[in-house]
């Protein structure tokens, strides 16, 4: 049965592998994004693109306008939008106080409040039974991340997704996160990355390889099947054993 699936950071990294893991089986995939020329170029088999800044209240509404014009009911909801704020312009001014705050703000603004205003936007829609809604969260929420500010947003979804999925399991609807580690081929360490870290990140693993793409998109494309019916409220762990959490 062919599904609706939207996507936020559809068309780049994890986001676009995982556009690309529903599209083969056939789904009508929406891929949404802040750039629409990044979207436009995303090698998704007949998705849709709509681009938005999915942390403005109006420009979420647009994107639920568009999802009840075109789509109806949605089937899965993954998001894929995220990011340490590397793409936004940094704090001006030079004072020590408000370069915490905007950095502290640009992460819940990209990594929190995205997910969840698409997220309340879209919820009556979800389909009952059966609808999946998935985050990314990270490594980082277990461990840190130097600042702090990319760590404690998405640690901040964690109890989202527990207090979302008591609301929703009642219509038979799932909700879960992948925390990914290590991921090579994203956007999200910017440039090349030191050889030196880069060792050490995979020497972490327990795999002795970095993770893909491919690798999370695999475990949320499985978390959105109907083999896992039963598996909600869960924060899955994508890190070749790199973090083992509790």
């Amino acid at each position: 049965m062919t599904r609706n699936v939207v996507i936020s950071g559809g068309g780049t990294g994890i986001g676009l592998a995982a556009a690309q893991a529903f599209a083969r089986d056939g789904d009508r995939v929406l891929l949404l994004g802040r750039r629409a020329e990044v979207l436009e170029k995303a090698e998704v088999p007949g998705a849709s693109t709509y681009a938005a800044d999915l942390s403005d209240p109006a420009a979420v509404r647009g994107v639920a306008g568009f999802v009840a014009r075109e789509f109806g009911t949605v089937d899965v909801l993954v998001h894929s939008a995220g990011g340490n704020g590397m793409l936004e312009p940094p704090a001006g001014g030079g004072d020590p106080l408000e370069a915490v705050a905007h950095d502290w703000t640009v992460n819940f603004r990209l990594n929190t409040l995205t997910a969840v205003l698409l997220t309340e936007a879209l919820k009556e829609r979800l389909a009952e039974p059966g609808g999946r809604v998935l985050f990314l969260s990270s490594i980082a929420a277990y461990r840190g991340s130097g600042s702090g500010a990319y760590a404690a947003a998405k640690a901040a979804l964690h109890p989202y997704v527990h207090d979302l999925a008591r609301q929703l399991g009642p219509r038979g609807i799932t909700v879960n996160a992948v925390a990914p580690g290590y991921v090579e081929d994203t956007g999200f360490f910017g440039g090349a990355m030191e050889e030196e870290r880069r060792a050490r990140l995979v020497a972490e693993t327990s795999t002795g390889r970095a993770g893909a793409p491919g690798d999370v998109a695999a475990t949320l494309h499985w978390l959105a099947s109907h083999g896992a019916a039963h598996i909600t409220s869960q924060i899955v762990q994508v890190n070749g054993g790199a973090e083992r959490g509790h």
